[in-house]
């Protein structure tokens, strides 16, 4: 694992004090919908057509940029904890990603716990995955996942390593809670906390063993996988999900001093996440080209 720091930004000091107040003086009351509401506020890219679909039987949006400057598809699982997020409000986001990547890229609204616990997630993104590999190659399929969706993309790849590559924001790797950061970082991060991921965990999980691969992709340990890019903010809880990747070959992580979680899609604001999106775009891009 290679492990690549960024320094913030005078800019992004200004404007991450600003959020910081924004969100102490409104806290946000997490629903779906206002979960789904944060994400319909990502800036919306331009040259990207959306359309509502399935792939291997699992609904969701596609986000095809007009322009083509790559082969292949890309497969992108929400965050949410298992338990918010759907396609539509992310597909912003991953219309921004697609753009820049020059790449059509899925959005699978996967079932959600607690309706459906471990392994509707994981069945739904694998049924997802194996339909964009018949029809473009699992050469020429890159994963993408942020949070809980991140550590979805990672189970899935190190059941399909054939995948071309996979980024992951923020990643959840380990539904077991055992990093340090939860603690250490608890008081920097406005968004999650101990609570919050135990209670996704739990409606998630049902009689699962937490420590599974399949749904803490940290405990994957000797599981290939292909190359993964990798990005997280010094200011959130699951820090070191991500750190602690670093038994594998192929990775590349990014952090990002003082970013909050998934703090790429918040593209119309820091510096740093445009930043991110340009390291993320030529990833896929050296990948799939």
């Amino acid at each position: 694992m290679t492990v690549t720091r960024h320094g913030m930004t005078a800019a992004d000091r200004v404007a991450m004090a600003s959020l910081r107040a924004a969100f102490a003086a409104n806290p946000i009351a997490m629903t779906r919908d206002s979960y789904d509401g944060l994400f319909e506020q990502v800036p919306p890219a331009d040259a990207a057509d959306y359309s509502e679909s399935s792939v291997g039987g699992v609904p969701g949006v596609w986000c095809t940029p007009t322009a083509h400057r790559a082969t292949g598809a890309l497969l992108y699982l929400h965050g949410g904890g298992f338990i918010y997020g759907s396609a539509r409000a992310y597909r912003h986001l991953v219309g921004q990603i697609a753009v820049r990547a020059g790449v059509p890229a899925f959005v699978a609204d996967y079932r959600l716990a607690p309706e459906h616990q471990f392994p509707a997630a994981l069945d739904d993104a694998r049924a997802a995955y194996r339909s964009l590999a018949a029809q473009y190659g699992a050469g020429l399929v890159a994963v993408i996942g942020d949070s809980a969706g991140g550590g979805l993309a990672l189970s899935l790849l190190q059941e399909e390593p054939g995948a071309r590559c996979g980024v992951l924001l923020s990643p959840w790797t380990d539904l077991a809670l055992t990093g340090a950061s939860i603690e250490s970082k608890a008081a920097d991060d406005p968004f999650l906390t101990r609570a919050a991921l135990e209670a996704g965990a739990s409606q998630y999980l049902g009689a699962q063993d937490c420590r599974d691969p399949q749904v803490s992709p940290l405990y994957g340990v000797g599981q290939k996988t292909p190359p993964l890019q990798v990005h997280v903010g010094t200011a959130e809880i699951l820090l070191d999900d991500s750190l602690r990747l670093d038994a594998r070959d192929g990775v590349e992580v990014h952090v990002w001093e003082d970013m909050l979680h998934v703090f790429p899609s918040s593209i119309a604001l820091f510096e740093a996440a445009r930043s991110a999106h340009d390291l993320i775009a030529a990833f896929l891009r050296a990948h799939l080209e």
